[in-house]
């Protein structure tokens, strides 16, 4: 049966995914080779021993809060809000950030800086680890990841090392670094496991795909700061835009959702994501048996924006997604993670159910 003929039922117990799709000014485009290299590739860590057969050996605790505490900076932000009667109110906050590069680029979270999440704070000071403190420029922000890029004029700075979320495990230990609370005497050390990875961090305005949940806590303060495997190498970056209503939950912006979208703040100044046009609706086993559908997991498009990339590459409601730039799509996570890591303008391939047949065309993003 063709999803279209049964989407009535289907909105009627599935909420519709109604976002990733469309575009915006805060969002990605294709962009030339990258002039400067904030986030660069993962290279072993100095302090990690490597074994004659070429394996690492993880490093202690102790040895990843001294390796990484120089990285680590504490941000203090300055701006206003405004009271119900529009009188101006000064403000505060707190939060964390890393050093990716030499220049004095520092990754953090969007609503560290952004006052409500979309004023610039007025003032924002960075305090490195040994003490000395500057004034930080804003480079760029992007509130649907909630990441932002500062930059500060300094020598002799010690950028953090990055790993790749794609080696991390479920299961592997991980440390969180970061001024939790905005305790006196530097960063607050906690360590977790991986609890999970590939969550979609879905809630207005926020759309983080390829989340990483851990157990390690994760407290105000610590936004922006980096969670580290046992090699010293930076795997995620904590978030508190989205609080587990359960004991024990927390999340990170995966490292590898992080680069492709600082390296554009930096060149750019702000992201300009891609965008197809639709609605989506997850399939699910229960669904697909349920109404007879040709699949058991992939994207149902609930509905196609008039004129948007989906529409003129003939995408129609009803049409089931399942796989898209050469990547399985089981799930909304999935193609809104493909869409993060391509640019307005890239063209790309996707292949999707109708009428039982398996079809395929090419969509050029907006």
């Amino acid at each position: 049966m063709r999803l279209a003929a049964i989407l009535p039922a289907i909105l009627a117990v599935v909420a519709v995914v109604a976002v990733a799709c469309g575009g915006g000014a805060a969002g990605p485009t294709q962009t030339a080779s990258p002039t400067a290299t904030v986030l660069a590739s993962p290279t072993a860590s100095p302090a990690a021993v490597t074994t004659p057969g070429g394996e690492r050996t993880p490093l202690t605790t102790a040895e990843i809060v001294s390796l990484l505490r120089p990285s680590v900076v504490h941000i203090l932000i300055e701006g206003t809000t405004f009271s119900v009667f529009g009188q101006p109110i000064p403000t505060e906050g707190v939060g964390t950030g890393f050093i990716t590069d030499d220049e004095g680029h520092i990754v953090t979270n969007n609503h560290v800086v952004f006052i409500n999440g979309e004023t610039p704070a007025r003032n924002i000071t960075v305090t490195l680890s040994d003490g000395r403190q500057f004034q930080a420029s804003l480079v760029g922000g992007d509130r649907a990841t909630d990441l932002a890029v500062l930059k500060i004029d300094a020598d002799n700075l010690v950028p953090a090392r990055l790993g790749d979320t794609a080696q991390l495990e479920v299961g592997d230990d991980v440390v969180a670094i970061g001024h939790a609370l905005d305790l006196a005497g530097g960063p607050t050390v906690t360590r977790g496991v991986v609890s999970a990875k590939e969550r979609l961090i879905q809630e207005d305005p926020y759309m983080i795909p390829g989340a990483i949940q851990t157990d390690a806590p994760i407290n105000p303060g610590n936004s922006g700061g980096p969670l580290v495997n046992m090699y010293g190498e930076v795997v995620g970056i904590t978030t508190q835009v989205i609080r587990g209503t359960a004991e024990g939950i927390g999340f990170a912006i995966s490292i590898d959702t992080a680069k492709p979208i600082a390296q554009e703040l930096i060149e750019k100044g702000q992201v300009e994501r891609g965008y197809l046009g639709i609605n989506m609706i997850n399939i699910t086993p229960s669904i697909a048996k349920e109404y007879d559908l040709p699949v058991d997991s992939g994207v149902g498009i609930g509905s196609v924006q008039n004129g948007s990339p989906a529409d003129r590459a003939g995408l129609e409601a009803g049409d089931i997604i399942v796989r898209a730039a050469g990547e399985e799509i089981k799930n909304s996570g999935d193609l809104l993670k493909v869409l993060t890591e391509h640019r307005a303008g890239d063209r790309v391939p996707i292949e999707y159910y109708r009428d039982g047949d398996l079809q395929e065309t090419e969509v050029t993003l907006g």
